[in-house]
């Protein structure tokens, strides 16, 4: 199962809205156990991880175990279910993590199965497999897509020195590292200030990953990004997307429109300025199931105040800049320390002289 985990994870920022699923078909033979075929959901979607593995497979899946990380799908969509597949290709047990959230699904796929004699084991890897797959999961119990935060500071904490300078506080490995966290995402979005401020191109420039650049998106509610950005002026090749406060000046939407900019309007909170619940609402409409955030200070407290950050990846220099420094996340107006958001870590790394450390919302 671990192996169909790992060839799931090469699908993920390729399959959405699906989830990113492994399979491996192994035989029990003289010699002992082979694996017969391997596969993984492809890009867009299709085909999925069994009917590739089912092909590599052949003649020899008949009789054979298949080990899937996420139950087999049971319904009729632009291809027949793979509950079906591994049926007719004489499958004789079938080892499975966790249940397909999708309501077409849902543990029809086991059952279909079951029903045809086909022996099923269940929740294996169940926690691995929600985590590889938890951006899918959650757009179909909050219509959300998951947030990872990417953060890169000092080790006090502050993302640039008092007059703005932020280039480069972590060095490259660890700037390479934060390039293969866009390819793991559908989409990278940063708030206006930072969009402005830096005007970056937040694409994937990893040597063979350039194609794997995932959507841009900007917080921007009043369109205060210039139309000569590099954002902007790219948008036909890479999409970006500006979430923005409905009824802003028609000239200029039509400029950004002009420009191939896709404008999402996200209505007003109390406050007056955008709902960020409201805009991943619209960002999973659009079949986004994970979203990476990498700036600024405002956006990220937003986020984190509305109970919206899943994981965070924060990324420390061994450097200190101390109180005048520009903060990696705005204020959040806590009082007590026992009301501040949780997280717990879920592993380090090394990345040159820069340390990476991962965390998950807390319970």
């Amino acid at each position: 199962m671990k192996t169909a985990l790992a060839l799931a994870e090469r699908g993920l920022g390729r399959v959405a809205p699906n989830p990113a699923v492994g399979c491996v078909i192994v035989r029990e033979e003289e010699a002992g156990f082979r694996i017969v075929g391997r596969g993984w959901t492809q890009p867009g979607g299709r085909p999925h991880a069994e009917t590739a593995a089912l092909r590599h497979a052949g003649a020899l899946a008949k009789g054979a175990t298949a080990y899937v990380s996420l139950e087999p799908c049971s319904h009729q969509g632009k291809t027949g279910p793979c509950a079906g597949a591994l049926i007719e290709a004489g499958i004789a047990r079938v080892v499975g993590t966790i249940a397909d959230p999708n309501p077409e699904v849902a543990g029809r796929g086991f059952a279909m199965l079951q029903a045809k004699g086909v022996d099923v084991t269940e929740n294996v890897c169940a926690a691995d497999a929600y985590y590889l797959n938890e951006g899918f999961f959650l757009t179909m119990s909050e219509r959300r897509p998951m947030v990872t935060l990417k953060i890169a500071s000092s080790l006090d904490g502050r993302t640039a020195t008092h007059e703005g300078h932020s280039q480069w506080i972590t060095g490259e490995a660890a700037r390479s590292r934060g390039h293969l966290l866009r390819a793991t995402h559908d989409a990278i979005m940063v708030g206006s200030a930072t969009a402005i401020v830096d005007d970056p191109e937040l694409t994937c420039r990893l040597p063979g990953l350039e194609a794997r650049s995932p959507v841009r998106i900007v917080a921007d509610g009043r369109l205060r990004l210039p139309l000569t950005s590099r954002l902007v002026r790219d948008a036909k090749k890479t999409p970006v997307w500006i979430l923005t406060l409905p009824g802003g000046d028609a000239r200029r939407r039509e400029a950004f429109e002009g420009c191939g900019v896709t404008l999402i309007d996200v209505e007003p909170g109390e406050d007056g300025v955008m709902n960020m619940r409201t805009a991943m609402e619209a960002i999973a409409a659009r079949g986004v199931t994970r979203v990476l955030v990498e700036g600024g200070a405002r956006l990220a407290a937003s986020l984190i105040r509305e109970v919206l950050v899943d994981r965070i990846e924060w990324f420390q220099a061994p450097k200190v800049i101390g109180g005048d420094g520009y903060p990696a996340v705005a204020a959040l107006g806590i009082k007590k320390a026992g009301d501040a958001p949780a997280f717990m870590l879920r592993g380090t790394a090394v990345a040159g002289g820069d340390t990476i450390a991962s965390f998950v919302r807390g319970s």
